[in-house]
């Protein structure tokens, strides 16, 4: 049988016809998605990130040098190389999180809130150890749990309350004190003391805005105290911070020499890779950047980076304002909450204001599974507030111009 070409003669310019509509659809599905999502919060988060991939350049040398062993000598721009991995992996996951429907990111965050607690199963009895946390799983790759909850759980927590709007009958805020209660017991197991008293802020603006009476408010306050007073007796990790926050120990001599560290560059800093002082972090490309920032690039940086965090939550915040769905209001309130609780633990915890968390600086830190949670949380929150910007607050279309009257 010949093969000179196609049996029917009008298959190639179907083919053509067929490519060439996917096209006009690809592009008329991504001139509306860059309508309807939140450009000024995304251009924040990608500022945040190229600050980030600036940051752990000037920290990599003195995390690869103090990591670095006999048998394995890490390169100074080992963290940055891999961060910036790291970055293009999250973008991805950003941007295709973001291009999902409201009804199907919120699926996604309620199958990632009940992924990420059957992992926080797993870790008491197959989780790794280190610095005496158990918090990662190591399957091919290193994952945290509690950092990919991060994702899921504030729209999870947001569907459940949202149920009130159907039925104000509902237990909603009971069934919400469980799922938080669940997700603590399993943090405390670790123990991750840090990502508790987060998730549990998250949880407590959530059912501020849903509503609760002054005496459910009191009693919440009282079960907190209760719960940080059991956890200084119960849990030797979480009484040594606190005890050398407050009256020095190892613990406290690395907040503090992370405190030096960030004043020692004054307001514009001793110059890209000329400090010293970040070699004596121990923990200089996660934990104490903001440390290596102020003495690399100054103190008028580091005022720089904090009002980029406080521009992204009074910007997520201010979306909401014209939103009438308690879901989209509850969920992005605290996927906003959520990113600026974790910015400022950890800028406090370097200016020696907040016993130390092990907790990473969003967007600006290295780390794998905590850039991927962070930009899946953005690309979600995009896609959760997207709007069109066509219609008025009733849903009726606007006049656009151009239009004919």
């Amino acid at each position: 049988m010949a093969l000179d070409g196609p049996a029917n003669p009008d298959f190639a310019p179907a083919a053509g016809q067929a490519v060439e509509r996917y096209r006009r659809n690809r592009r008329s599905d991504l001139a509306i998605w860059w309508r309807e999502i939140d450009r000024p919060l995304l251009f924040l988060v990608l500022a945040l990130m190229a600050i980030g991939a600036a940051a752990v350049a000037a920290a990599s040398p003195a995390s690869a040098r103090r990591l670095s062993t006999a048998a394995e000598q890490l390169s100074d721009l080992h963290f940055l190389l891999l961060d910036i991995q790291w970055q293009i992996l999250g973008l991805a996951v950003m941007f295709t999180a973001s291009h999902l429907a409201k009804g199907t990111a919120r699926r996604v965050g309620i199958i990632i809130t009940a992924v990420s607690i059957a992992l926080l199963l797993l870790v008491p009895v197959i989780g790794s150890e280190v610095n005496g946390a158990r918090r990662w799983i190591r399957i091919g790759v290193s994952i945290q749990p509690a950092e990919l909850l991060k994702a899921g759980f504030p729209i999870a927590l947001a569907w459940i309350l949202s149920w009130r709007a159907r039925d104000p009958e509902l237990p909603v805020i009971e069934l919400s004190v469980v799922l938080m209660g669940l997700v603590a017991v399993l943090l405390m197991l670790q123990p991750d003391f840090g990502s508790t008293i987060l998730f549990g802020g998250t949880w407590f603006v959530l059912i501020l805005l849903c509503g609760i009476s002054f005496r459910r408010i009191a009693a919440i306050g009282a079960a907190g105290a209760f719960a940080i007073a059991a956890t200084y007796l119960l849990y030797d990790n979480a009484r040594h911070r606190i005890d050398s926050f407050l009256g020095g120990g190892t613990a406290f001599d690395q907040v503090d020499l992370a405190q030096r560290t960030l004043l020692n560059g004054g307001l514009t800093g001793a110059g890209f890779w000329m400090g010293n002082r970040k070699f004596s972090l121990p923990e200089a490309h996660t934990d104490y950047i903001f440390s290596v920032i102020g003495e690399e690039f100054g103190l008028l940086a580091c005022a720089g980076v904090v009002i980029i965090y406080l521009a992204i939550i009074v910007r997520g915040l201010i979306r909401l304002l014209d939103e009438e769905d308690l879901f989209t209001v509850l969920a992005g309130a605290g996927l906003v909450c959520q990113l600026g609780g974790q910015a400022f633990i950890n800028i406090l915890v370097n200016l020696q204001m907040f016993p130390s968390k092990g907790m990473t600086l969003p967007f600006v830190s290295y780390g794998g599974s905590s850039t991927i949670a962070q930009c899946l949380c953005i690309g979600l929150l995009l896609a959760i507030t997207r709007r069109n910007p066509f219609l008025g607050r009733e849903g009726f279309a606007l006049p656009r111009a151009g239009d004919r009257p």
